[in-house]
């Protein structure tokens, strides 16, 4: 395994910045997700570590050494691309030493390391079969069985799961996540998939029209975004906007004439228009007619999802709230039309930047 660093990295096509000044260390044995909408530059920027481009700025050193000139089958990588780019005659074990034969591996060797990472990935047995024989599911697999069968030190995958149902993708997961403990392997992820980005890695990169919005641990980005963005992008937040007030050094924000308690990350100070989010399976809710201060709203529609209700609340002044909570949730049954109080505690509201 090996430690990959990213300093103020630049990639330009035509007059667009696809990267614009990245900088990163992802350390090694880590599992570092990249995430960010189509166009945001995160598959530029794993190309750029492959070494398929060349950074027309900055530099990119593996395990301390700069690879900017070193073509991509010095770098010691494993790639597993997002369409699997399977060798349709040949069979499954050539299909996998493929990568070791070009690397002029003795014969008896790469089948042998090539029968380990089928193994690795479930696939033993099936070594003498071809790809249209196999389901989507099982091709992936022998597409990441080809990128660990050289033992690289950096594996990156570009959307590796994106082509699989749900449930497959779901279980594969948890593989891939379990094998790159196994081996130890710096892991470099490309998704567009929030959920999959939490469950997966260590830290995540969040990339918006080239630039890094913010980079740290799943928790971190979910419970303390660093903008609108962020907060809406990674999950689902109610962005409020209102005026920040200050009490004897309890911060609250005001909204509609109520004043709602808030974490004040951002350091606004007291009298600022700003913006807070509030996640939507943070905000509770009671009926309206006792002592709590929150903001009064009328439910607008209950949508069953099984273990939880998607409410949509709307409040006097035509704010849209969304709150999640759990379908069993006592005596208190909400329908359409009810007239409740949202609320949320302080640590559940955070203060970004628009």
């Amino acid at each position: 395994m090996a430690t990959v660093e990213l300093s103020n990295i630049h990639k330009q096509y035509n007059k667009t910045w696809a990267v614009d000044r990245a900088s990163l260390t992802i350390p090694a044995g880590s599992f570092f997700s990249l995430l960010g909408p189509s166009g945001s530059g995160k598959t530029t920027l794993l190309r750029l570590i492959a070494g398929f481009l060349k950074p027309d700025l900055g530099e990119i050193r593996i395990g301390g050494t700069l690879v900017n000139d070193i073509p991509p089958h010095k770098r010691n990588i494993g790639m597993v691309f997002q369409q699997y780019a399977l060798f349709p005659h040949r069979s499954v074990l050539d299909n996998v030493a493929f990568g070791l034969e070009m690397r002029k591996c003795p014969r008896e060797e790469r089948y042998r390391l090539a029968r380990e990472a089928l193994d690795m990935v479930q696939m033993k047995g099936r070594e003498a079969s071809y790809p249209r024989e196999l389901s989507g599911g099982q091709q992936q697999r022998i597409a990441i069985a080809r990128s660990i069968a050289s033992r690289p030190t950096v594996w990156l995958l570009d959307e590796p799961l994106s082509a699989l149902d749900r449930k497959l993708r779901v279980e594969m997961q948890t593989e891939l996540r379990s094998l790159q403990r196994l081996l130890g392997i710096t892991t470099i992820y490309v998704t567009h998939d929030q959920e999959e980005a939490l469950a997966m890695s260590d830290r995540i990169a969040i990339f918006r029209d080239g630039k890094i919005a913010q980079c740290g641990s799943p928790q971190e980005l979910y419970d303390r975004p660093s903008d609108s963005f962020v907060a809406d992008f990674l999950g689902s937040a109610n962005l409020l906007d209102g005026v920040m007030s200050n009490t004897s050094g309890n911060w609250s924000i005001g909204i509609e004439g109520e004043q709602l308690p808030i974490t004040n990350s951002y350091r606004a100070e007291a009298g600022t228009s700003v913006r807070v989010a509030v996640r939507p399976e943070r905000i509770e809710i009671e009926r309206r007619g006792g002592d709590r201060r929150g903001l009064p709203t009328v439910v607008e529609s209950v949508v069953y999802l099984g273990s939880d209700q998607r409410l949509v609340l709307r409040t006097k002044g035509g704010i849209r709230l969304v709150a999640k909570r759990p379908t069993r949730n006592g005596p208190q049954e909400l329908v359409v039309g009810n007239e409740v109080l949202a609320f949320w505690k302080s640590e559940e509201a955070v203060v970004v930047a628009n």
